[in-house]
């Protein structure tokens, strides 16, 4: 599968990004709102997983901007922020699924599998 991940942490970016290539997955890394947007303008991915507080658009706008363009690509959230009213807001507009900071990258990859194709 091809997935996204827009985060602005470095550790986690890498982190993350070593784990998927290393469960076969290819990787676009982007580091702020505004280049992950602007990449899923120009790629179709399998699954977008993006940090809610990102600079220059945040995951929400993200999420949002995805859905603007039809594209209904899964779209994992990650937050540090798992007050019931941002995990409910990012499903209302949307999110696949949300998963709060810090987490285990062997449950996200187990969150991903469950949009791997059958």
């Amino acid at each position: 599968m091809l997935i996204l991940i827009a985060e602005d942490d470095e550790l986690i970016l890498k982190t993350v990004e070593h784990k998927l290539i290393k469960e076969g997955h290819e990787v676009i890394l982007t580091r702020n709102g505004r280049e992950a947007i602007e990449t899923l303008k120009e790629k179709d991915v399998d699954v977008a997983i993006t940090d809610i507080m990102m600079p220059f658009a945040s995951g929400i706008e993200i999420l949002s901007a995805l859905r603007s363009m039809g594209k209904q690509t899964p779209v994992i959230m990650l937050s540090s922020m798992g007050q019931e009213q941002v995990v409910l807001n990012a499903f209302d507009l949307g999110a696949s699924d949300f998963i709060v900071k810090p987490f285990s990258p062997n449950e996200l990859m187990l969150r991903i599998k469950r949009f791997m194709p059958k």
